[in-house]
């Protein structure tokens, strides 16, 4: 509802209680345009609705692709929000990444965990409500401000600035965006991922993304020892999350399937198969084993199979654990996210070890051959070097042309000594076009970093430390920070400001009229800042 309008409405409610008399109807209505969410489910449902306006404006045309970064808490994704408004004017198609990693690795009550799923499921789900906590604020924060001006207008007489400013806050876009959510493997069985996805959605997720490995065996996508499952286990923990989606009236809410099979060498169980060429029957297919001739090539414990209409002794390590077909990831890969689209998942995700276009384009046309409107969601992975990356694609591009690369050591390209050479600048040029070239030719709607801000914050706390500690003392915190911060318009300089000190003390006028105590006074030392 327009300000002005429900200025109008809330006087005919209030002149209707004769004891409310102390309420300005003007306050009470400021008060609603800067809590636009009530609860995590209407940012749920606010938020599922721009993710499918955003995945069929990609399937008309690839260069509308969305982007998150990974934040690890409230006040980074916040901050990010903030940024881009200032800098695009819009956060249409950026959103926000919750990566699990980060959970384990920042958020959990035991301390930094390895990304196994060790740390609490609630801390999910928390970080989610507390990433929606901070972004409403920064709406009140942003509206405040205007409200302050539209008062000042009004008290000046200024008619026609109020009104541009009243314009402002009618059409002002909210900082909350989707938050594509990782449950990691589900934290246990089916029962386990549904009661956690409530929770998640609850908290404000409108996306959850799951992967295919073995809840307790779980490892970083990055890393080895990955096992995954087999197709109905996973199958049914995606129709558990539609389910907690479909209870809590999020009817359009997104689920992303994650595939770790192009890494992972081993499954932890044999697929149930009711008849030859099922979906039980092609994961088994996979699974390495020796052909039997007859009974007496079975030992005491082995297990058997049949493949191909031949018994096979898969090949078992001493974990329990069966090992699949060198050089099969590919090809389980595509299976993977053909039955997960088939069966109720919305988008893809494909971790791969390398950011190659090529490879995940040659995945994706796989898929689109039998679900044509496949889309990714990719991990623009910290993991992987991406200057050496790209510079050896380079290299072997310029190879396979018969250009002369004797200049360089493909094996030593990420070495300073190379910055400023041809095959450098070139690999830079790609690695900036990668999302763009991607998201034309392999299919990706969605660009994600996952650990991006973990980091920064190191980054930025090492050359902080370095200085403060070292010879620069108090400068490197004046010219390395609080400098930058003041030309490049970061909110954050005025601190109280951007905690909400102003917002409290436009409430406690609210409350007490002039019986209030502000802390926007002259003594207020923020004052420093104004009208730079």
């Amino acid at each position: 509802m327009p300000y002005a309008s429900d200025v109008d409405a809330l006087a005919s409610l209030i002149k209707q209680n004769p004891t409310w008399a102390a309420i300005n109807p003007k306050h009470a209505a400021r008060m609603r345009a800067q809590n636009q969410f009530k609860t995590g489910l209407d940012i749920a449902k606010y938020t599922a609705k721009i993710m499918r306006e955003d995945m069929a404006a990609y399937d008309a045309d690839t260069a509308q692709y969305t982007q998150s970064l990974g934040c690890w808490h409230g006040f980074i994704g916040q901050q990010k929000l903030i940024s881009i408004k200032k800098h695009f004017g819009t956060t249409k198609r950026r959103y926000l990444y919750l990566s699990g990693w980060m959970v384990a690795a920042l958020r959990s009550q035991f301390g930094p965990l390895p990304d196994q799923s060790m740390h609490e499921k609630t801390s999910v789900s928390s970080l989610i409500g507390e990433l929606y906590t901070f972004l409403r604020q920064a709406d009140a924060w942003e509206l405040n401000h205007l409200f302050r001006d539209l008062e000042a207008a009004e008290n000046a007489g200024d008619a026609a600035k109020a009104k541009e400013i009243e314009a402002a806050i009618d059409g002002h876009e909210t900082h909350i965006v989707p938050i594509i959510a990782d449950i990691d493997a589900g934290f246990g069985n089916a029962e386990a991922t549904y009661l956690l996805a409530k929770q998640m959605i609850e908290a404000g997720a409108c996306c959850i993304q799951i992967e295919n490995q073995v809840s307790d065996e779980k490892q970083c996508g990055h890393q080895d020892g990955k096992v995954t499952v087999p197709h109905a286990d996973f199958l049914a923990k995606i129709n558990a999350v539609r389910l907690a989606f479909l209870e809590l009236g999020v009817d359009d809410g997104v689920i992303v399937a994650r595939t770790d099979s192009l890494g992972a060498g081993l499954t932890k169980q044999i697929a149930v198969t009711n008849e030859p060429g099922d979906l039980g029957d092609q994961y088994n297919s996979f699974i390495d084993g020796d052909v039997i001739e007859s009974a007496d090539d079975i030992a005491n414990g082995d297990v058997v199979i049949k493949q191909n209409g031949k018994l096979v002794r898969p090949k078992r390590l001493a974990s329990g654990l069966f090992q699949f077909k060198a050089g099969s990831g590919e090809d389980r890969v595509v299976m993977d996210c053909i039955a997960s689209l088939q069966n109720g998942a919305d988008l893809l995700w494909i971790e791969t070890e390398k950011p190659h276009v090529g490879q995940i384009a040659g995945m994706v046309n796989r898929i689109r051959e039998v679900v044509p409107g496949a889309k990714l969601v990719y991990n623009n992975s910290p993991s992987f070097n991406w200057t050496l990356n790209f510079r050896q694609q380079v290299f072997d591009a310029w190879a396979a042309e018969g250009k002369d690369v004797s200049a360089y050591d493909r094996d030593k390209l990420m070495s300073a000594d190379y910055d400023s050479t041809e095959l450098a600048t070139l690999a830079d040029e790609w690695t900036a076009n990668f999302q763009r070239d991607a998201s034309r030719e392999a299919g990706i709607f969605h660009h994600l970093i996952t650990l991006p801000t973990y980091h920064t914050a190191a980054l930025s706390t090492d050359n902080l430390a370095k200085g403060y500690f070292g010879d620069e003392g108090m400068l490197a915190y004046v010219a390395g920070v609080q400098r930058k911060e003041i030309r490049q318009g970061i909110a954050t300089v005025k601190h109280q400001d951007m905690a909400g000190s102003n917002i409290g003390d436009d409430h406690k006028e609210f409350f007490a009229g002039e019986a209030a105590l502000k802390a926007g006074g002259k003594d207020n030392t923020m004052g420093q800042f104004e009208n730079i």
